[in-house]
């Protein structure tokens, strides 16, 4: 039986209306695609009229879309793309179809991550932190000092260095973070969903350190305004309203604690009487981000005169050329468009024979070749014995743990 004759005609309009509404197309136009009345096309999107398997192709590709995007079950997610659309500032027309690509790239993420939930039965947990409301009688930037602190100890992290930070936010928070590109204007996105919860995406064109510091400043969105969709730019006209306020100095806060940052700050000094370009550039190292945002950090702080960034950078310091020359190790970094969870998900559904491999390189945005090397790289892990020696270990996914026998 054909995917098509098993959805239902009300979702598939739904789909198709979505599709139609996010190219910016009215049913006029799809009708005359379609060589049709206007109102045969709307009985198609109320789900009065089934569709033909030939309109559906002529449809999606008139749409941009594949066709398994619009007879996938389930009803759509209805909530990201629409809000985001609505809510996306004017931009030159390159940037601006970057940006609505992006856009419609975080619902088909977002809607392949539920389908591979749905597959496996494996809902993601989410362990969202209280909401905050902002108020006039309160600095944003202060009260953001204080949720980082208390998220922090929430989460058990202490106040060292977060490495895995899009790991722990996914598995730990329940953030559904993607990465995709974006114009370089934008640093990212975020949108909330019932089911879904909360979804991110982030450009992923930017450095790893810009990254990280925006993945935690869309996580401040999720304490301040949790149900308003955003896209934020890295400039911003005029003064920034408080939650933009909230959720930047949340950020520096999170990823850059002021107790661990201040005794390593004051270790330095007492130690070389100095504190040196080098050592700002092993301090941004060593927290994993930009000297840029240590410079600014540390000016916060009290703990460097202010405009000392700003006087560095006219100067014309490189800090990626500085920490080459200070021979710094490279920071874990990972570029996949989806989360390592998703990627698990996918694989297991794959080893369970519920995908093939053909969908599987769909959902791992790969081509086949790709896919088998992630395939055999999420059953592999390298074993280190005694005597030093390294080989790899085939991990059976489906082999239990807790069956008579096989724990002591």
């Amino acid at each position: 039986m054909s995917e098509r004759s098993l959805i239902d005609p009300r979702t598939l309009g739904l789909r198709i209306a979505e599709a139609r509404k996010a190219r910016g197309k009215t049913q006029k136009e799809v009708a005359d695609q379609l060589e049709c009345s206007r109102p045969t096309y709307i009985a198609i999107e109320k789900g009065e009229r089934q569709a033909s398997a030939e309109e559906i192709t002529k449809i999606a590709t008139y749409l941009g879309r594949k066709v398994h995007e619009l007879v996938r079950s389930g009803e759509p997610i209805v909530e990201l793309q629409p809000h985001l659309r609505a809510v996306a500032g004017k931009l030159k027309e390159k940037d601006e179809q970057l940006l609505l690509a992006g856009i419609d790239e975080l619902q088909r993420l977002a809607e392949d991550y539920r389908e591979l939930e749905q597959l496996m039965n494996a809902p993601l947990q989410f362990n969202y932190p209280s909401t905050i409301d902002l108020n006039n009688r309160v600095d944003p930037s202060q009260l953001a000092e204080s949720a980082s602190i208390q998220e922090r100890q929430r989460l058990g992290l202490g106040d060292q260095p977060i490495t895995n930070l899009r790991t722990i936010l996914e598995w730990d928070v329940g953030l559904r973070i993607f990465y995709w590109a974006l114009p370089p204007n934008i640093a990212g996105m975020y949108a909330h969903s019932p089911d879904l919860g909360c979804c991110i995406l982030i450009n992923g064109s930017h450095p790893p350190e810009k990254r990280r510091a925006s993945l935690v400043h869309e996580y401040g969105h999720l304490i301040v305004n949790r149900y308003d969709p955003g896209i934020d730019y890295l400039s911003f006209p005029g003064r920034k309203p408080p939650n933009e306020r909230f959720a930047e100095n949340f950020a520096l806060s999170f990823l850059m604690p002021s107790s661990s940052l201040r005794k390593r700050f004051h270790e330095i000094v007492s130690i070389t009487g100095d504190f040196q370009v080098a050592d700002l550039c092993r301090l941004s190292h060593f927290y994993f981000v930009s000297v840029e945002a240590m410079g600014l950090r540390l000016e916060q702080l009290g703990l460097l005169p202010r405009g000392t960034w700003q006087a560095l950078k006219e100067s014309g310091l490189s800090p990626k050329q500085a920490q080459l020359m200070l021979d710094l190790p490279t920071q874990p970094i990972t570029d996949n468009p989806y989360p390592e969870r998703y990627k698990y998900l996918a694989v297991q559904a794959y080893e369970q024979e519920k995908i093939s491999e053909g969908q599987l390189g769909r959902f791992l945005r790969c081509d086949p070749l790709t896919v088998r090397d992630i395939v055999s790289q999420c059953r592999t892990s390298t074993l280190v014995e005694d005597s030093g020696v390294s080989r790899q270990l085939e991990l059976p996914f489906e082999r239990s743990l807790l069956a008579e026998g096989e724990c002591h």
